[in-house]
Formats: structure tokens, C-alpha cells, sequence
């Protein structure tokens, strides 16, 4: 059974989506967009963990396109995961050898861009991502995420975030804090954050991101990475905005 053609409209195959971004990451032109875009760099860190191996070298060459501009190595450096994710490659044994020297060398050159400032960049990249770990869950049967929603701005979008919220089994409670586009979230413990924020994306209005406080007590708001189906509608809205932008992708084939 042909999983890529039965399911094309259900989920799309990972190594499609990674293939798209690939393609787009080879052409010099698209490299600053594709690294400034919110979901697109988290997606191929993400690609980086997946079990398929064609799928994690086809990511890796990627960034190994854009870690060509050089303009792009900073924020890449600074990406929550990005270093911690190629470490993990290089240093798993299972690594075909041809994609851990691949892995090696955009970490090389990650690690070698603005070498003054290495040490600020590696102490926010460990807050950062030790802060995804930092919720609290002495609770066994409970637990809350607080969310920081993009366009919760009147009433009209707090009702749909409610109904949006409502239809998740697992939601316990929730209450909103309208001037800080915030809501507070009581959800069961095997409940994971990424299905409020992915209910809410839903809406097409709203989007959120999960606030937690890092170990010195700081906020930190952390992106979700949603599925497989999620990345490809990022890849879709940016292949739109190149394409808009002169760009020569006219004959992809987009989800709505």
C-alpha cells in the first residue's frame, strides 16, 4: 500500500515536506526568509530527530544551505534545539557516516560564527531549552500551561479560543488575562501543550506560544512544532510569500 498516495490528503510524508524546504534552501535567494520565518528553521530541527534517515540527511542538507549565508549563522546558533539536535546526530551510533560529517560540519560552523560572543549564545541556548522542562508537575493528575495568544484581543476572539479549547478532551479549566494576552490552562498530565496551541492555530486568527520561567526565574515564550501536516502548511504560506516576492516556484503543489 502506497502510504504517500492513500494518505496524501490526510498526512503528508515527512520526507516530502523536507524535500520542499531543501529545495527552497538551495537557492541563495530564499535562504534569509526561510531562517526568518517562525516555522520553518524550528521544522528542520525537528527533522533532525526523526527515525527515517533520508529524512534527517535531506534536513541537515537544509541547514547546511542556509548556514551558507552567513548573515543566517547567528539566529541558527541561537535556534532552541539547533546545536543540541546536531550533537545528538553525530553522536548517535546509528549515524550513517556520510550524514554525521555533514551534522559535524554545520556544527563547526555554527560554533565558529562570532566566536567573541560563543559563550552568551550557548548560556541563552541552555536556559532556553532547559526551560521547556522547567513546568511544574508535583501533580500527577494535573498539571497548568500558561499561554501567551497572539491576537486575543476582544471578545469576539476570546469566545472562539473558548470554543477552541472546549473541544479538547483533557482540558480541566481555563482563565483568560485579556491585557496580557494571556490564558492559564488546567489540563490533565498526560496532556500535551502542543494540543492547545494547534486548537488555537486552528481558529486561523490566533496563534500561541507556551510562557515558562527558566531556571533564573525569567520568562521565556517557547514555539510550538505541531506535526508533519503543520510544517507543510509553513512551507506552503512561505513558498507564497517568495513566489509573491519574484521568485520562480510556480508549479509546487500547496495545502490549503
Amino acid at each position: 500500500m502506497n502510504s504517500s498516495c492513500s494518505t496524501m490528503n490526510e498526512e503528508p510524508d515527512a520526507l516530502t515536506v523536507v524535500n520542499q524546504l531543501r529545495d527552497l534552501a538551495a537557492d541563495p535567494l530564499n535562504r534569509r526568509a526561510i531562517v526568518q520565518d517562525q516555522g520553518c528553521l524550528p521544522g528542520l530541527i525537528l527533522f533532525l530527530d526523526h527515525p527515517n534517515p533520508p529524512v534527517v540527511h535531506s534536513a541537515l542538507l537544509a541547514l547546511r544551505y542556509l548556514a551558507e549565508c552567513r548573515a543566517n549563522r547567528e539566529k541558527m546558533k541561537g535556534e532552541l534545539g539547533m546545536m543540541l539536535s546536531l550533537q545528538n546526530v553525530i553522536q548517535k551510533t546509528t549515524t550513517p557516516g556520510e550524514t554525521k560529517l555533514l551534522a559535524s560540519e554545520i556544527y563547526d560552523i555554527l560554533q565558529s560564527s562570532n566566536m567573541a560572543d560563543g559563550d552568551s549564545f550557548n548560556e541563552m541556548n541552555s536556559r532556553r531549552r532547559k526551560a521547556q522542562f522547567f513546568l511544574g508537575t508535583t501533580n500527577k493528575r494535573a498539571k497548568t500551561v500558561v499561554l501567551h495568544i497572539d491576537g486575543l484581543d476582544d471578545t469576539s476572539r476570546r469566545n472562539l479560543c473558548e470554543e477552541a479549547l472546549l473541544k479538547i478532551k483533557g482540558v480541566i479549566s481555563f482563565t483568560f488575562q485579556m491585557a496580557v494576552q494571556r490564558c492559564v490552562v488546567r489540563i490533565r498530565s498526560d496532556l500535551k501543550a502542543e494540543a492547545l496551541a494547534s486548537a488555537i492555530a486552528s481558529t486561523k486568527v490566533m496563534k500561541a506560544q507556551q510562557v515558562v520561567k527558566s531556571e533564573s526565574g525569567e520568562e521565556v515564550k517557547v514555539l510550538f512544532i505541531f506535526s508533519e501536516y503543520s510544517l507543510l502548511f509553513m512551507v506552503s504560506r512561505l513558498l507564497v510569500f517568495l513566489t509573491n516576492s519574484c521568485q520562480i516556484y510556480k508549479n509546487l503543489v500547496f495545502l490549503g
